[in-house]
């Protein structure tokens, strides 16, 4: 189980360009934030967590389910986080991808599917990029939100989860491009399969930690430039 591609590893192909081997996270203040919310909607899928019922003075909390699913090491270290303590799944997002972004992507290049290349810009500030080495995977997770997209329809539930994240994360139009949908379209259809009932409540609220996660980052972004 512990080689099975993750969905924070398929979206971070997906968010790599191939060639430069930069991220590319629109408004996120960094790749911390799609792996967090990557994270926590597969352990929703997995249905290792659930969210509390909202209570007058306080937010629903995530916290682990009563039943067990076996995990991977990453999923399970990540759902260890979540036993340490209650949180709000808002909150989540960034502490799950804090420190396993870089995890994330040392799998990927342990799998062949990118390579790491450092270098230093200006000869002086180093910089870390990881350009795609085997394709073959991500085309064929390409090919699948292709033809949901396509479709405008439903989609299976891990290409759903991938573009409810991408929908989420606000990068739909810059990480997919088909010739005959607009820009537009193509985020309103994947706001569509994101908000349509191929999951339970608890992973359509972990989709919405994203968003609200990424809001934040742009909210406190716009802040730290007026000041500055």
């Amino acid at each position: 189980m512990s080689d099975e591609t993750l969905v924070a590893e398929e979206l971070l192909l997906l968010l790599l360009d191939d060639e430069s081997g930069k991220l590319r996270t629109g408004g996120c203040a960094d790749a911390g934030t799609a792996v967090g919310g990557a994270l926590l909607v597969e352990l929703s899928l997995r249905g290792a967590i659930e969210l509390t019922d909202k209570e007058r003075f306080r937010s629903r909390r995530v916290v682990p389910t009563a039943d067990r699913p076996e995990l991977p090491p990453l999923l399970a270290d990540a759902l260890a986080d979540i036993e340490e303590q209650e949180r709000s799944a808002s909150s989540l997002v960034s502490r799950l991808g804090k420190h396993r972004k870089d995890a994330v992507l040392d799998r990927l290049v342990e799998k062949g599917m990118v390579r790491r290349e450092r270098d230093r810009v200006l000869g002086l500030f180093p910089r870390t990029r990881w350009p795609a080495e085997d394709e073959r995977h991500e085309a064929e997770v390409r090919r699948r939100i292709d033809q949901a997209l396509r479709a405008g329809g439903t989609a299976d539930e891990r290409t759903a989860a991938l573009i409810a994240l991408l929908s989420a994360l606000d990068v739909v139009s810059s990480v997919v491009s088909l010739d005959e949908i607009g820009g537009r379209e193509l985020k309103r259809r994947a706001k569509a399969i994101a908000e349509g009932d191929w999951a339970s409540k608890a992973v359509h609220d972990a989709v919405a930690a994203v968003q609200a996660a990424v809001i934040a980052a742009i909210a406190a972004a716009g802040a730290a430039s007026a000041s500055g």
